[in-house]
Parts: structure tokens; sequence; C-alpha cells
């Protein structure tokens, strides 16, 4: 099945969503709106992994499988080091916000100096590290981000090679793009 842009129709009903893109691309965001429009249920992959302390929960697998298993759910497509082919081989329909990098940059700085100001409190009782460990944490978010903006895409290509005949894949660049496709969803305009 070819890469789908904004404007192409669905195969089928999604059942099965997984949202990928770098960090701050918007992931969490759009899998909470294909929850609501399509009534899927979701878990936030964050959630699971981090524990008290940002030390990542032992669990953490096991309730990714679980929630998997269900026949139909939506969620972001991240910790493939972790967790394999677990998410992806289950899934139907690939949202991949391809993003260029300025705009992730924009919103990913916003959302974490935003988060660091309001101490925010994230999974389990976390906060935003402090400011300075931009500087000085090679895995600080914002630094992630630029490091691994291109990843998605050779997730999605892998994805493509591999299973292209069961699994949609949109592309979208841009958030005028998220949402035009977010309105169509919701209108009930995404399937032929």
């Amino acid at each position: 099945m070819p890469l789908l842009s904004v404007d192409d129709l669905l195969p089928w009903t999604p059942r099965r969503v997984l949202v990928t893109g770098t960090s701050g691309a918007g992931k969490t965001t759009l899998s909470t709106a294909v929850a609501q429009a399509l009534g899927l249920p979701r878990v936030e992959l964050d959630a699971l992994h981090h524990g008290p302390g940002w030390v990542p929960r032992v669990s953490f697998a096991e309730e990714v499988a679980a929630f998997v298993a269900q026949p139909r759910w939506v969620t972001e497509w991240q910790y493939t080091d972790k967790l394999g082919q677990l998410l992806s081989g289950r899934a139907d329909t690939v949202i991949w916000l391809d993003h260029p990098r300025p705009l992730v940059m924009w919103q990913v700085t916003r959302r974490t100096l935003r988060r660091r100001w309001r101490r925010e409190l994230l999974w389990n009782g976390n906060i935003e590290p402090a400011l300075h460990t931009l500087f000085t944490d090679p895995e600080h978010v914002i630094r992630w981000a630029w490091r691994t903006h291109a990843k998605p895409g050779r997730r999605v290509a892998a994805l493509l090679e591999q299973r292209g005949d069961q699994v949609a894949v949109v592309r979208l660049r841009g958030r005028a793009q998220v949402g035009r496709w977010l309105r169509r969803l919701r209108e009930g305009c995404l399937q032929g």
C-alpha cells in the first residue's frame, strides 16, 4: 500500500492506530483526538513507562502487551528499543507526524519550558528536570528531539517494507495538515 497523504481515503476504518513522530511532534495530542473521534481506548506509553523519579517501570512491556492484545486501540509509537514490533506488528493504521524540524523544535521547547515553569506533574509524580540539564544531559528531551528527528521516517519505511499490504500509513506534514485530517476524521470522510 502506498504512503497516504492528508487528502487520501483510508482503505478501512482504523481499529488499531499508532501515531508516530519525534518527541514534541504532537503524538499524544493527536492520539487523544483520534481516540475521541473513533471511540477507541487509548493509553499514553510515557505513563506506563516512567515510574517515580523517572525510573522505568518493570511492568512496562507486560502492560503494553495487554493493551495491544485488545481488538481496538490507539497509542503513540515509541519505545521500540523495549517493545520491538509489539506495537507495529498489531497496528492496522499509522499516522506519521512528519513535521519540519523547526516546527518540532519550537513545539518541544515551548512544551518543556511551560512544564518546567509551571512545575506540571507528569507521569507518576515526575516533573521536567531543571532547565540547565539541557546542557548536561545528552538524553534531555529537547536534545533527543533534535537527534532523533529522522528516526520515525526510517521506522515507517521499514514497516511499509515488512507489512505494507496490511497497514495504512498517513503522512502529515505541519499543523495545517493535521487539522485538516482531523476534521475529515471527525466528519467521517476518511474511508471510501
